[in-house]
């Protein structure tokens, strides 16, 4: 990988710093005017991200309206922002007012089994605040998270996400970690919905199209025997918080491409049902079997504003 310039670095961190914290400080409803329109500006610069999402949704969803569900992309990402901003004065006290939490029957189920938990969730509603707040309306967990390319940026991320008392864990040693925790009986979060290359991952039916999903979840599953509970933090617009809904447990084989596949389709099931609170902006299909073209080489473009 080309190494980034500590000049391009320093102004990367103090653009992010601005964006955070004049998101902190602001009331509330300026904070949410400012983060969309921050997100505006995002979306104008890189424009790119947009004509991704079009090309998803023509391939996966292609009887929906693009221009809707690309515009909520974008206003769950203003939340998301906003959220993250805030973390430092969302407490145990107040996060109700952030969030609720639905379905935790099944997380106190398997913590009463002993083997741990494995959280399979994705960058669907607000990812963010989704492990910030089981710190605060459960226990502190662990997530597996990907340094960011900016190391300074990275830095002023994971101390944010620290605040409610997460661990995170490292993907460069991301399996004994994770195997250490699930024997403590903790709790643990991956994000399951990421592009995957061939040697760590399996072709599965994703909406249709073959797509390379990580078999590495699935296999950490079947070793440690821990429940696998699918959780998002989704966006209510009747209640005007998100929800962290958890659902029944993903029953696991021990066959890695089989149970990723019930993965891959429990979040498409999800994902269907909130279309615009997923991240559409990356390229899910982007490895492609043996033999098959790419399928973002050309991309529509549609004008929007949000």
């Amino acid at each position: 990988m080309r190494q980034r310039s500590a000049i391009r670095n320093g102004f990367e961190y103090c653009l992010a710093l601005v964006v955070l914290k004049s998101l902190e400080f602001a009331p509330l409803p300026l904070a949410h005017w400012l983060a969309r329109r921050y997100v505006w500006l995002l979306d104008l610069a890189i424009p790119r991200l947009r004509r991704v999402a079009y090309r998803n949704l023509s391939l996966a969803l292609p009887e929906a309206n693009p221009v809707e569900i690309v515009d909520g992309v974008f206003r769950s990402i203003a939340r998301t922002l906003v959220t993250f901003a805030k973390f430092p004065s969302i407490r145990k006290d107040n996060v109700a007012c952030w969030i609720r939490c639905e379905g935790g029957e099944h997380f106190e189920s398997a913590l009463r089994d002993g083997r741990g938990v494995l959280f399979a969730t994705a960058h669907l509603g607000n990812w963010e605040l989704s492990a910030y707040a089981h710190a605060l309306l459960r226990e502190p967990m662990n997530v597996v998270v990907r340094p960011l390319d900016n190391p300074r940026i990275d830095r002023l991320v994971e101390l944010r996400r620290g605040l409610s008392g997460n661990r995170p864990i490292f993907k460069k040693d991301f399996a004994r970690s994770i195997l250490k925790a699930l024997a403590a009986n903790e709790a643990v979060g991956i994000l399951i919905d990421q592009n995957a290359s061939p040697d760590s991952g399996a072709f599965v039916d994703f909406f249709g199209l073959p797509a390379c999903a990580g078999t590495g979840f699935a296999k950490l599953a079947a070793h440690s025997g821990a429940a696998v509970i699918p959780g998002f933090a989704l966006w209510s617009e009747e209640e005007r918080r998100h929800v962290l809904r958890f659902y029944a447990p993903v029953p696991i084989t021990g066959d890695a491409a089989r149970d990723t596949q019930t993965l891959q389709t429990r979040l498409e099931e999800v994902i269907r049902a909130y279309p615009d609170q997923w991240l559409w902006i990356h390229r899910r299909w982007k490895t492609r079997p043996p033999g098959e073209p790419s399928l973002y080489e050309t991309a529509p473009g549609r004008v929007s504003t949000l």
